[in-house]
This record gives C-alpha cells, structure tokens and sequence, in this order.
C-alpha cells in the first residue's frame, strides 16, 4: 500500500548494477572557488584522457562532468580503469552507478494552513513567493491548471536555470510558475540501453509520462484548483502549500521506475548552481545503507545544504518494521508519512440483508442486482495452495469459478496487498473484491472492478454468510467521501521506521507530514500505460507524498526567513511538531498492533506549520559540525578534506555523534552515566528567559544544567548540558522522553531517545 503500488510493484527495492554495466562515479569534494566551472571540466576530461589513452575515448566515455555544486563525473569504464581512478590525486570516492526507486483537497486544510488567521505561516510568507522548490523526479505535466502561473510575478533575477527543450516540451512549457525544466537519462542509458520509447510510454524531455513528478511537484507548490476530484472522490479545491512558489524540475526517474546515480548526482549539481532554495526529493535505496561517502544522495545533499539549500527526502515504505528509514543523513530533511482525517467508504449489503462498511477508491458503476460472491481458499487453481489462494496470490485461482463472482480475499503474511487480489481476481475475470486485512486508512487503487477494504473482523462475518449460504450474494454502495470523522493524524503503516541502520545516534526520521491518500495534479498520459484512465488528479500514497508536504512547508519558512540556514528551518519543524492527534490523544501508529507512536515513527512529530513559523529557539548547525560527524563514522581525514574544501584532523571520540547540535538527543548504548551538550539560538524576542521541563525516558533520571536560559540583545546563543544516568543495571530496549524549553509563549520540544546497556554483555553461544 505505498505510492505507485499498481504501476512499479515493488518499491524502494534495492537494485545492484546490471552485470554489463560499468558506469563509475568519480566523486572529488567540494569544488575548489578558484576553479571556474570550465575549467573543472577541463581537469575532469585531461584525467580519463591519461586513464583512457586518448582524448576521443575520454569524450565517449564521459557521461556528466559535475563542476558546478561539487566536482566528479561519471563515466563508462573497465574495473581496472575505476581502480586507476580510485588512486588518483584529489579523488574522494569511485562509487558504481546505482539504480534507486520512487517512494491535496484536504490535508493542507488538515494542517492548518490557510490564508485564516492572517498571522498564519500562509500570509505571512505572502503564499511561499519567490521561494524556488527544485523537484528530482518524472518530470511534470505543464498544461495542468495546478501549474497556472496566474497573480505570480516576474521570475527571480537570481534565478540562472532553463528550460530544456525535447520531445513534448519546449520553452513555451516554462512559465512563471515552472521556471526550470531538465532531464537526465544518460546514466539510465548506460545502464540499460537505449530508452525504447515505442515498447515504454516515456517522453525524452522533462515531460511527465508517469504521473509521480507531477503529484509532488503540485503537493509542494500547486496553484488553487477549483472542483478538483479523483473520479467525483474527495472534490474540493486543490492546492499546494506554497501556491505562489516556483518549481523548478529535474526529471531523474523514469517510466520503468529506474533513477540511476549518474543522473540524480547531475541534477543535484545543476539545482546547486540554479539557486534553488529547497530540494523535494522523494526516492530512495532500501537498506542496507551505503556509507555516506558512497551514497549520491548523501552527496549532492550534503553539498547543497552547504550552500544554504535545504534538502528535504522520504523516509521510505519499507515499514512497519524497525530500522528501515533510508536518507539518514543529519543534514536532509527525512519526513515519515501520516494521515489525514479523510477516507472514502462504501456500504456492503449480504443477500441476508446484514450490511458492513469498507474502504474504496472505486468510483465506477455497480450492477442494480446482488453479486454471486465466492471464498478465493474454495476456487483454488489446481497448483495453488490454500494461503495463496485465501490471499488471492497472482495465478492461485480458478478462472472458471471466478468468472463473474465477487471474491472475498483475506491478507497473509505473504501476500499483503490489495491491489495483488483485484489483478489476480480481475485476470480471472471476476468482478468484485472483498480484501480482509490488518486495516489501515492506506486505500488501495481499484479501477477495472470494484474493490472494498474491511478489517479481520468484517471479513471473518462474510465468510460465515458464505459459508452458511447455498447461494451467497452481495451489493456494493457507491463509495462516498468522509471528511472530518476520523482521529488524525496517526503514522502509516507503510512509513519506514528508526532507528537508522547507519548512524543509530542521529534520530531518523526527523518529522512526519501528510502522506495517506493525497489529492493532487496528475498526468492524464499515464492512463495510456496503466489501467487508471484519463484523470488530471490522482489519489496517492506515500512517503514521496509526504516528503513535497515539508517542502512546501520549507518554501514557506525560506519566504519568512530567508535567512534561516537549513539546520535552522530543520530545528523550527521538529522542536514545534506535533505529538498529539486532533482530539487531543497521544499519536498513534499504524502498526499490528495500533500503539503508541514514538520518536522512530514520526521523529519531532507531526508537522505543525503555523508553529514552526516562529519557533523561538533554534538549534544551529553548520559544515564544520557535519565534519566532524563525517569524522566519527570513521571516514578519513583526506577524503573529508576534500569532500569539504576545509582542512580536517579527525579526532574521533566516544561522544562526538551524541554532541552533534541536533534538535534530539539519541543515545543507543547508555552505560551508567552520561554527559551530552546543545547550543540553542534566540530567533525569537531578544529578551527573554526559557525554563526546561523534562519527561525523562523510563528507567532514566536526566538532568539539565542550568535549568534556566536568559537571552537579551547581546546574548543570542546559549549552551546546555544534559546528563543522563541509568536507573537499572540490565540490558535495556529504546525508551522515549522529551526536554521542552518553555518561556510563556514558545514551546521548544525536542525527543530524548535512551538504550541501555550493560558494560560487560556476553551472549552464550
């Protein structure tokens, strides 16, 4: 149940390069300032010239020399000529080119941005004006009305970027709404071949043929849309949350769901020299996680945020489960998904005239008459067996006894999906679907034939009519909009969870936003290579809808305080986020069972937009503490040198991840006691006095010294120190509490995240 589940399958698979490929990225640091942009590529074409023999092989070679934000390239060579490369004076890494995946009418409203109170996030950032949000994505469809450039006003001077013309897309495309467009396939090329667009639908341009790029780009920054709807569901008036931003696009990904290195990388290097503010970059690679001097995007957003732009990725759909939250690294913006108070329900009615109630997307007509309906587990195909059948696996079914029946489906282990049942009862020319399951508001797409979402207990009811009935039969209702009825927000399901794999001690993600059956601009060309039809505004969900949610929260805040470095808007969501649903309850998960969310669902919390507008106090950061944080992973002074441009002498201690200045304390092996600092600026009225109030994690006693922050004219930053002592000398799990600064107005809340250990641990064998 994640973002694109009918269309790619599987996501957030990690996928090795192809046996033949052998694209490299050469990776050099930080462009030197005194090198102009040609010149680097100058240096980059003499060394495959020395590598290769001869200047033609280094021109076919090359496939993006980066000199613009950082310097590298990639190019096609032999494992020999990589390891050549690898020793080369000033080279930080040679990395193989990798293939990464993809990961509103209401939940803006849901979240409280509106132009109501005026002193809100909305007006006083006059709608996001002139921010820039660089999208890397699948492009964009530019005739959508989300992209009318109405009552905006003439493009930033600042800006330096273009509109690449190609198939279906020329400068005309660009207006002052989309004032950037690019596209970048030759990492996809090299890996794959030439792009086949008579067996692929995909325009060689920045045009969308998916519909992703264009769901993002408008959840970010989309223009007011009256009566917009996914076939009559959800209407309402579409927008984005910065409506006057601009958008520039780096179409990345492609039809296949394929976003290769070499590409991502390049566009990372031409938004840095664009003048992007903010990055919305909704993809990602399954653990296990590279190093971060492996990683592209660890790399191009550590060289954007370096430069003032903040870099905003999701979190990932590999959850419930622990320790799969991808894009990790303490300078991105990593955004969990959750929901919203919206769902679409239909009435189900048995031939015995008992009714229930389920989830539904499907919006098409029903017959007037009663439905034969049949258990999948009784119509098994001859090789299947029954868990396959029960859950309507691919290929377990009979296609004589399903033919013309709704089919009641129950969720396994193995198969878990929805949208799997309605292709395999719908090949099976069946023409409904029951799917029981473990229920999440997470409602999957169903276009060809019906198909309505119940619980266990729902389904465990039906199947007793079944089969207590010699002739079974069922009506569905139409599906209908329910809006404001529902306890919101809590974490998806499918949200990937903390702690990170990499670095436990850098709390992941950082904030959760809407991400749960999102209304926006959609390609109406994607109908051609998928079963949707014709639509310019889909229903989706995921952390890529989560992610273009902070973005254009992020827009908002670079309006308000243009100033503000990335660290600084990251500290602003997360220490005014949310950790109470709109009833007033503690925010749950959506796991199995429902519990308690805590920091590794939703990091902060949920996002709260009008409050991270004026934070109070902010908790800085800059490259030197990213130094030294690269310092503690292990990795070499040289290549951080060069990685940097800034001379490193890496001293590497125990503590040095924990007094990283984030807007958490995260502490994964706790032995006795514990010392760990922060530093807080005033961004709020010069003079002013902050108490701390602590919920310390169970079977922790913390203190804080000094309790108390003065701040006037002359004193903007203050230093702290919490320490922390163990209660219990046993083998501990993670317990969650949380340190607020409080001064009468501002609420300053970030998470204390604590695992203890015993010093001497022995497993038996």
């Amino acid at each position: 149940m994640a973002a694109l589940l009918g269309f790619f399958l599987l996501l957030l698979l990690q996928l090795g390069p192809s046996a033949c490929s052998n694209v490299y990225i050469v990776y050099m640091g930080e462009r030197s300032p005194e090198l102009n942009p040609a010149l680097v590529r100058d240096s980059h074409h003499g060394m495959l010239t020395a590598v290769l023999g001869s200047e033609l092989a280094a021109k076919d070679a090359i496939l993006y020399s980066y000199r613009h934000g950082f310097s590298g390239f990639a190019a096609v060579l032999t494992d020999r000529q990589a390891a050549r490369l690898a020793d080369w004076p000033g080279v930080v890494r040679v990395v193989r080119n990798r293939v990464l995946d993809l990961h509103t009418t209401r939940s803006w409203d849901f979240m409280q941005v509106n132009p109501s109170p005026s002193v809100g996030i909305l007006s006083g950032s006059r709608f996001g004006e002139d921010s820039i949000i660089g999208v890397l994505d699948t492009g964009i469809w530019p005739e959508s009305a989300s992209f009318r450039d109405d009552g905006i006003g003439e493009v930033p001077r600042r800006w330096k970027g273009r509109c690449i013309a190609g198939d279906r897309f020329n400068a005309s495309n660009c207006n002052r709404k989309i004032i950037g467009a690019k596209w970048y396939i030759k990492g996809y090329e090299a890996e794959y071949g030439k792009m086949n667009t008579t067996d692929i639908y995909e325009f060689m341009s920045a045009r969308d043929a998916v519909g992703h790029g264009t769901h993002t780009a408008s959840t970010a920054a989309g223009a007011l849309v009256a009566d917009a709807n996914f076939r009559g569901l959800a209407s309402g008036v579409a927008r984005g949350g910065a409506p006057r931003a601009r958008l520039a696009v780096y179409k990345v990904c492609w039809a296949t769901g394929d976003c290769t290195s070499a590409d991502i990388l390049a566009a990372f290097d031409d938004a840095i020299h664009d003048g992007v503010d903010v990055l919305s970059v909704s993809l990602g690679q399954a653990p296990p996680l590279p190093a971060y001097v492996d990683d592209v995007l660890s790399i191009g957003s550590f060289h954007a945020v370096t430069k003032g732009i903040v870099v905003v990725c999701s979190a990932g759909n590999s959850g419930p489960y622990s320790e799969t939250v991808i894009n990790s690294a303490p300078w991105i913006v990593t955004v969990a998904a959750g929901t919203i108070d919206r769902t679409f329900l239909a009435k189900i009615t048995l031939g015995n005239n008992n009714t229930y109630v389920g989830q539904t997307l499907y919006s098409g007509k029903h017959p007037a008459k009663s439905m034969r309906i049949v258990y999948a587990e009784d119509i098994a195909s001859n090789n299947a067996d029954d868990t396959d059948a029960r859950s309507c696996t691919a290929g377990s079914l009979n296609s004589t006894l399903v033919k013309g029946n709704v089919v009641l489906c129950f969720q396994t282990r193995a198969q878990r999906s929805a949208s799997v049942a309605v292709e395999t009862v719908k090949k099976a020319r069946g023409i409904g679907v029951i799917f029981a399951q473990f229920l999440t508001k997470d409602v999957a797409s169903s276009f060809d034939i019906p198909c309505v979402q119940v619980d266990y207990q729902v389904g465990t009811a039906i199947l007793a009519y079944t089969t207590n009935m010699r002739n079974p039969t069922v009506q569905f209702g139409s599906a209908k909009t329910i809006l404001g009825e529902l306890i919101g927000p809590e974490v998806a399901y499918f949200s990937s969870r903390g702690p990170s794999s990499l670095s436990p001690s850098v709390l992941k993600p950082d904030i959760a936003a809407p991400g749960v059956n999102i209304l926006a601009a959609w390609t109406p060309a994607a109908a051609i290579s998928s079963a949707i039809g014709s639509v310019n505004f889909k229903i989706d969900s995921g952390t890529s809808m989560s992610c273009p949610h902070i973005s254009g929260v992020v827009a908002l805040l670079k309006s308000m305080h243009p100033n503000w470095s990335p660290a600084a808007v990251k500290s602003a969501l997360v220490t005014t986020a949310n950790v109470h649903d709109n009833y007033g309850f503690e925010i749950v998960s959506e796991a199995a069972p429902y519990n308690q969310a805590n920091p590794f669902d939703y990091g902060g919390g949920h996002v709260d937009p009008n409050r991270a507008a004026h934070p109070g106090l902010v908790y800085e950061m800059g490259t030197s503490d990213y130094v030294r944080f690269l310092c503690s992973m292990g990795y070499n002074s040289s290549a951080i040198s060069s990685m940097t441009q800034q001379h490193a002498t890496c001293q590497h201690t125990p503590k040095t991840q924990m007094n990283l200045n984030l807007p958490s304390i995260t502490i994964p092996e706790l032995r006795g006691k514990l010392t760990v600092s922060r530093t807080v600026t005033n961004v709020g009225s010069a003079m002013s006095k902050y108490r701390a109030h602590v919920e310390p994690p169970p079977g922790v006693d913390v203190a804080v010294s000094p309790s108390l922050l003065t701040f006037n004219s002359t004193v903007r930053r203050l230093t702290f120190k919490v320490t922390f002592q163990a209660k219990l000398k046993v083998q501990g799990r993670y317990t969650f509490g949380s340190l607020t600064w409080e001064d009468g107005t501002h609420t300053v809340r970030i998470p204390l995240v604590v695992r203890t250990m015993i010093s001497k641990f022995y497993v038996n064998a």
